[in-house]
């Protein structure tokens, strides 16, 4: 193949890449929902998988820097658990901060089984200081009707006791 013609191939395959992708039209959607978080009781959502054995101090804050969690929490309409379930948060939480602040790292995943985004899901991957009235964390990426993904979620707790928070979710998504 010529020098000429190699250079014709390139350009036509990068013409329509950019042709396909500049067609697609960017949605944006709003959505709500609440995540149930239950780490005690017969039937947990969330489980330590890893945690610092050697501490000898007795800063409990300090005792929890490491710990990993796994979760499958379950998200509904409403903050009510009986109300409708519209999905399910599946990952990894660690605890990231040795100072005064409770501090995670969050790894999740939102996936959606019923209702207009059922089969869809998108990805939230960042920093969430559990005791700030609001903690903005990024949407990295997104399946199905979220495709493409990118945007910002608004977490507040709605409620809180010894073994189950509710937290409230408003999220921003821009996708294809």
């Amino acid at each position: 193949m010529t020098a000429l013609a190699s250079k014709l191939l390139v350009f036509v395959a990068f013409s329509l890449a950019v042709h396909n992708t500049v067609g697609l039209k960017q949605k944006a959607t709003q959505i709500q929902f609440y995540m149930h978080d239950i780490v005690g009781g017969p039937q947990p959502t969330a489980v330590r998988v890893a945690g610092r054995s050697n501490f000898t101090g007795q800063d409990s804050m300090a005792a929890m820097f490491g710990s990993i969690s796994v979760m499958d929490n379950p998200l509904t309409a409403t903050p009510s658990m009986n109300s409708t379930l519209v999905g399910r948060a599946q990952g990894i939480y660690a605890m990231s901060s040795q100072e005064k602040e409770f501090s995670l790292l969050m790894t999740l995943t939102y996936a959606f089984t019923t209702g207009p985004y059922n089969g869809s899901t998108f990805s939230v991957v960042g920093r969430n200081p559990v005791m700030k009235e609001v903690r903005e964390m990024p949407v990295v990426g997104g399946t199905g009707k979220f495709r493409l993904a990118r945007g910002y979620c608004l977490a507040r707790t709605y409620s809180i006791t010894q073994m189950e928070a509710v937290i409230g979710y408003n999220v921003t998504l821009l996708h294809y």
